[in-house]
């Protein structure tokens, strides 16, 4: 309650900041007053901006917006002045050299439609899903119903060829070595799927999607990059958007993106609020080969959030050529999650032997400090550019957890353990581009980053009052990359083609403080990139691009003390883990028609150093006699990856849009890998496999008259083999209603998310003479979220209320 306090608040004074700043210019003033209206219509126009810009020096003197009714009152020095009002989507009208010397009426002032603008602005309307470029997809997700009010992590998994797991965790064509950006840097987070589930959806303006990137980025990610943009407002004056939110389960939120642009200035911000509940279970029956004893292990959690995420940010405009970009970003995270589990334990005739329960109450608590500053200097020549950046973050999440365990086995005595992380996370980045035009068709680009991380996890296990030395330790992590790139572009009558190399030296210091381990890891790369693409009209091109990538292990999967989650089944990281390195080839074809857009593309990777998880015994769970289960990540020699992908996006008529997206491939994995357990027996396991799947998605979006729109989206993720087991088939839909009302100015939305139910995540895991499982985890159940979305100086109407140019689909625009 107090942070919606807070950000009411907070909202009143920016509106009283913005209000003074334009109303009490210093000096004796006087008050100009007037209404702007459509020429023609009569109709009042709400929120246009005024600028009172003095004609000796060129400098903004005062200014505002209109009210509901298209009228203004400005308060100004006297003086010589231009005055300039600016609509969107209407020509900019200036009244030059007009001399104020007192109180004056301006009367009626006429706005005419401006019919470039309008072209525009009909582009932007009816511009949707995707934008595809020479080497990346843009998803504009403006107006995907499903998004509102929800998070990133619903958003992502509504994009094509993306998808999030039961856990949040996502993966590109089926890879889950994928890099997340937020406007192109590294996302901060030490825990990137908790971070996306705490941005709302509302505050993404668009997501682009790489799957083979060009050597201007990260070399990180053998999957590809996703890069998530946030929304900076555009239009001069103050706007913005108000959102609430409220569902069941408890899904509560309260958000503000507000703006204000001046000749000089934009400032912004977003603030938001939201408590949610996320209640999930899972279940796993194990038969343990090696005693032929059975155990049944049934979860129920109830996950509860409250997360605040704001930022601040100015662009100054400190001349025609330069601006300098500031901005920072809080993000606060509180929440207690109440896990409780039990174990039915039976002998090799399936008779109940025991019945183990155990509860963690747990509290977690994750803040986020992040401050960016960027220059931006463009030079005469059009796309001449250079730029700096810098960015600074720390970010903290703690978590602290009490466990009771209780048995009916007449040994067991009740216990009482106690955990502890404290992570830790510092991150430095520098980086510089510079784009030089050569020609009319050339360009040549070149620049370096530099990425400094250093993240630290201490992790505590107290048993009975206790210390288990056992599973207690202090990790540090120390990462320092430093990257140098230049790419060459060129277009030749109809084929365009994009040269680089891009190189990178990475020191990585892997220390585990309790045992005195130390792992230092050094080593250097070049990452060539090219791309082709061949227009052979205006509708029909194709493409083929290579690049090599890296992905580096980090965080959860090199500490080995990092869950205590479950006493029986335990995940162990491993420390020795070395990245693993990915070629990849893309062949793509697209073809648009009047109503149809066919997009495919055949792709292969190659990785070295394959990052397996692999699962086995290790004698007893302390104090039972149940088999402990370690399931940890291994290199295994090498990974062959290749697929066929298919998009499609059909609008039969300008009231209903359909698009889909199928997506095969086929993975072949070669390696072995053998480990001692504490018992001295020697554990082998063949990774050679070759498994086949797919998965697609599919949506469509209905008008109706009265501004009424469906949307229906469903995926289904057929099933997958692995070495060691098997993934089950996952078919999902969600469905969304949405209405514009007062006006346009507001839409209520309504969403239900996972229609039936089925969203979880199915596995089956066999390994000879050890474990054979089966398991069923579900992270969130079925979602139902109403929000209100209200609008001011950026009116959904400004854009889709004007004719349309044509029935084309959305992405021929």
């Amino acid at each position: 309650m107090r942070s919606i306090k807070f950000l009411l608040t907070l909202v009143l004074l920016l509106s009283t900041l913005f209000n003074y700043s334009q109303d009490k210019p210093k000096g004796k003033t006087i008050k100009i007053t007037g209404k702007v209206i459509e020429k023609g219509s009569k109709a009042p126009l709400e929120y246009t901006s005024i600028a009172f810009i003095n004609t000796k020096d060129n400098t903004l003197n005062s200014g505002g917006v209109t009210n509901d009714k298209g009228e203004f009152t400005i308060n100004i020095v006297p003086g010589d002045y231009t005055v300039k009002f600016d609509f969107i989507s209407f020509k900019v009208l200036e009244l030059k050299d007009k001399t104020f010397t007192q109180n004056t009426n301006l009367g009626s002032i006429e706005l005419v439609p401006d019919a470039t603008q309008l072209k525009d602005v009909v582009i932007t309307a009816e511009k949707t899903t995707v934008d595809i470029k020479l080497d990346k997809k843009v998803y504009n997700v403006g107006k995907d119903l499903m998004v509102k009010g929800g998070t990133v992590s619903d958003l992502l998994d509504n994009i094509p060829s993306v998808s999030v797991d039961a856990e949040g965790n996502v993966s590109l064509r089926g890879n889950d070595n994928v890099k997340i950006l937020v406007d192109g840097r590294p996302s901060n987070a030490i825990n990137i799927a908790d971070a996306l589930r705490m941005i709302p959806a509302d505050a993404i303006e668009k997501v682009e999607v790489i799957t083979n990137p060009s050597a201007r980025y990260d070399a990180e990610g053998g999957g590809g990059i996703i890069n998530i943009i946030l929304k900076k407002g555009k239009n001069q004056g103050l706007n913005g958007t108000l959102m609430a939110t409220t569902g069941d389960p408890a899904n509560h939120g309260l958000s503000a993106s507000l703006n204000y642009k001046s000749k000089n200035f934009n400032l912004f911000t977003t603030q938001g609020y939201n408590y949610r509940n996320n209640p999930g279970n899972s279940k796993t029956n194990t038969h343990f080969l090696n005693t032929d004893t059975y155990l049944e292990e049934t979860r129920k959690s109830n996950r509860i959030s409250k997360g605040y995420n704001g930022n601040f940010g100015m662009d100054w405009y400190l001349d025609k050529s330069l601006t300098w970009t500031n901005i920072v970003n809080y993000r606060r995270n509180t929440g207690t999650s109440n896990d409780n589990v039990f174990d039915n334990n039976f002998d090799s005739t399936h008779n109940l032997t025991s019945i183990t329960n155990r509860l963690t109450d747990d509290d977690t608590k994750s803040e986020n400090i992040e401050y960016t500053t960027n220059f931006t200097k463009n030079f005469t020549k059009k796309g001449h550019k250079l730029t700096v950046d810098g960015n600074f973050s720390r970010n903290t999440d703690d978590d602290i957890a009490v466990i009771n365990g209780t048995s009916t086995l007449p040994s067991f005595i009740p216990t009482l353990d106690n955990t502890k992380s404290l992570q830790k996370q510092e991150r430095k980045l520098y980086q510089t581009d510079y784009v030089l035009p050569l020609g009319k068709n050339s360009q040549f680009e070149a620049g370096y980053r530099g990425n400094f991380l250093d993240l630290s996890t201490d992790y505590q296990v107290i048993n009975n009052g206790t210390l288990n030395t056992g599973l207690t330790n202090v990790m540090q992590y120390k990462e320092k990359v430093n990257a140098a790139y230049s790419q060459f572009g060129t277009k030749y009558k109809s084929l365009s083609m994009l040269f680089g190399m891009r190189f990178e030296d990475s020191k990585i210091d892997i220390n585990q403080l309790a045992t005195n381990e130390y792992n230092k890891k050094r080593y250097n790369n070049f990452f060539p990139s090219t791309f082709f693409t061949y227009e052979f009209d205006k509708q029909t091109s194709i493409s083929l691009n290579y690049s090599k990538r890296i992905n580096r292990p980090r965080g959860r999967e090199l500490n080995p003390f990092s869950s205590y989650s479950s006493n029986i089944n335990m995940f162990r990281g491993n420390p020795d883990l070395n990245p693993a390195i990915t070629d990849a080839i893309e062949l793509g074809f697209l073809k648009r028609w009047e109503k149809l857009t066919f997009n495919t593309s055949a792709y292969y990777n190659q990785t070295k150093n394959s990052t397996q998880m692999f699962r086995y015994t290790d004698g007893l769970a302390a104090g039972t006699t149940i088999p402990l289960t370690i399931t940890g990540p291994v290199n295994v020699g090498h990974e062959y990856r290749y697929g066929l992908e298919f998009t499609l996006n059909y609008s039969p008529y300008k009231w209903w849009k359909l698009n889909s997206n199928f997506n095969f491939y086929n993975v072949e994995t070669k390696g072995i890998y053998s480990l001692v357990n504490t018992a001295g027996t020697t554990i082998v396991q063949d990774f050679g496999k070759v498994a086949t799947t797919w998965f697609t998605k599919f949506s469509s979006k209905v008008s109706f008259p009265n501004k009424l729109d469906w949307q229906t989206n469903f995926t289904y993720n057929a099933p997958q083999n692995s070495a060691q087991g098997k993934s089950l088939g996952i078919a999902a839909m969600n469905l969304s209603f949405s209405k514009d009302i007062l006006k346009d100015k507001a839409t209520l939305a309504l969403n239900v998310n996972d229609v039936f139910n089925s969203r979880k995540r199915k596995m089956s895991v066999y390994t000879p003479g050890s474990i054979d499982s089966y398991s069923e985890m579900q992270f969130r159940v079925r979602q139902i979220t109403l929000s209100f979305t209200y609008r001011f100086n950026k009116q959904k109407s400004d854009k889709e209320k004007l004719p349309k140019s044509s029935d084309q689909p959305d992405d021929m625009q």
